[in-house]
C-alpha cells in the first residue's frame, strides 16, 4: 500500500510536467538517495531522462532507490559531492547533497560545511564545463532566527555565524554566494530554492535523523511520550513532499527563473505543540506530550513569504497539513506494524 501510494503521487507530479521536457537529458542529482533526492530521481527517471544519483549514503538510504537500480536510465554513484568525477556529459544538475537534520549536522559540522562549500564548488564547476542548467537546494535556515515573518527572499537573515547551527546555516549561505558568483562571472544558469520544513514518506525517523514530524509520528504510533523541545510555542511551516518537489521542478524549468531565488514552503504557520497534538489525534494515540530543554540557537518562528513563487512560477502548495500528515502517518504505520 505504501509503495503504491508513493507511485501514485510520483505519477501526479509527472502529469504536471510538459511531455518530453527532460527526455534524453543527462541529469545529476547529488544527495539522490536522500528524502527529497530520491523523490526527484523517481520523477526524473519517469520522464525518460538519464539520471545519475550521487550519494555517499551518510544520510541517504539504499532502500529509497533500490527499486530504480534495474532501470537502464538510472545510475548510482557512491561518493561525496566534493570528490565528484562527472560523467561524459551533463545537461542538468540538482545539488541537494548535505546533512539536513540539526542533530545530525551538529555531530558532523566539518562534513556538512564541506558538502555545501567544496561540494557546491565542484558541482558548479561541472555545470560550467557542461553549460548545465543548475538548481541549488538551499534552506530556510539561511534566514536564521528571522526577525521578519513571513520571510521574503529579500531578507538577509539573522544568523549566528559561529553557533552550533552555523555549519549548516553558513554552509548554505556560502553555497548561495558561490551560485551568485558563477552566475555573474560565467553567466551560468543557476537557480536557488530555499526549502522550508518538508515532510512525507521516506523522511527518516531514526536516531539523529528524527526531525519533529517523523519523531512525533513514530512516538505517537508506538504510544510513547511525544517529546517537545521548549514550551512548544515556537512555530514552523510544514510542506508536503510532493508540493516541495513540484516547486523545485517549477524553479528548474521556468524560463523566468534564471538566476532567481525562491522560497519553497507552506505559508501556514503552526506551533510545535499544535503539531504534536494534531499528529496525536490523526494517529489515534494515547501518548503524553512531554517537554524538554530547547536546543541552542533554535529559531522561534519560521514561515515563508511565497508570493514570488506564486507570481513567477505559478506555484503554491496544494496539500493541507491534515491530508499530508494522514498520508505520512499511514506510511509510517505500514513500516512499523
Amino acid at each position: 500500500m505504501a509503495k503504491s501510494t508513493i507511485g501514485k503521487e510520483i505519477n501526479q507530479v509527472l502529469s504536471q510536467l510538459k511531455e518530453n521536457m527532460f527526455a534524453g537529458k543527462r541529469i545529476l542529482v547529488t544527495g539522490g538517495a536522500g528524502f527529497l533526492g530520491s523523490w526527484l530521481c523517481d520523477i526524473l527517471t519517469g520522464t525518460d531522462a538519464e539520471v545519475f544519483c550521487l550519494d555517499n549514503l551518510a544520510t541517504g538510504l539504499r532502500e529509497n532507490i533500490d527499486h530504480l537500480r534495474g532501470n537502464k536510465n538510472f545510475h548510482f554513484i557512491e561518493g561525496n559531492a566534493e570528490n565528484f568525477s562527472q560523467p561524459q556529459r551533463l545537461d542538468i544538475i540538482l545539488h541537494l547533497a548535505s546533512r539536513t537534520s540539526p542533530e545530525e549536522y551538529q555531530k558532523h559540522p566539518i562534513e556538512t560545511l564541506k558538502a555545501n562549500s567544496l561540494g557546491t564548488l565542484t558541482v558548479l564547476e561541472a555545470a560550467r564545463l557542461n553549460d548545465a542548467l543548475t538548481l541549488y537546494a538551499s534552506t530556510s535556515e539561511v534566514y536564521g532566527d528571522a526577525q521578519v515573518i513571513p520571510t521574503p527572499e529579500t531578507y538577509w537573515g539573522h544568523v549566528n555565524p559561529v553557533g552550533v547551527r552555523s555549519c549548516y546555516d553558513e554552509g548554505k549561505r556560502f553555497g548561495e554566494a558561490l551560485c551568485a558568483a558563477y552566475r555573474r562571472q560565467y553567466s551560468l544558469d543557476v537557480r536557488v530554492v530555499r526549502i522550508f520544513n518538508t515532510y512525507g514518506p521516506r523522511i527518516r525517523a531514526d536516531g539523529a535523523y528524527a526531525r519533529a514530524v517523523p519523531r512525533f509520528i513514530t512516538q505517537a504510533l508506538l504510544q510513547r511520550d511525544i517529546t517537545v523541545y521548549g514550551d512548544g510555542s515556537q512555530t514552523r511551516s510544514f510542506c508536503y513532499v510532493t508540493d516541495t518537489v513540484a516547486g523545485m521542478l517549477k524553479a528548474l524549468t521556468s524560463p523566468h527563473a534564471k538566476g532567481e531565488i525562491f522560497n519553497i514552503g507552506n505559508p501556514h504557520e503552526i506551533t510545535i505543540l499544535q503539531l504534536a497534538e494534531k499528529i496525536k489525534q490523526i494517529a489515534g494515540s494515547t501518548s503524553q506530550v512531554t517537554f524538554h530543554p530547547l536546543p541552542e540557537d533554535d529559531p522561534k518562528r519560521r514561515c515563508p513569504d511565497i508570493s514570488k513563487a506564486k507570481t513567477v512560477l505559478g506555484w503554491e502548495p496544494v496539500t493541507s497539513l491534515e491530508e499530508g500528515l494522514a498520508k505520512t502517518v499511514d506510511w509510517f504505520r505500514s513500516r512499523i506494524f
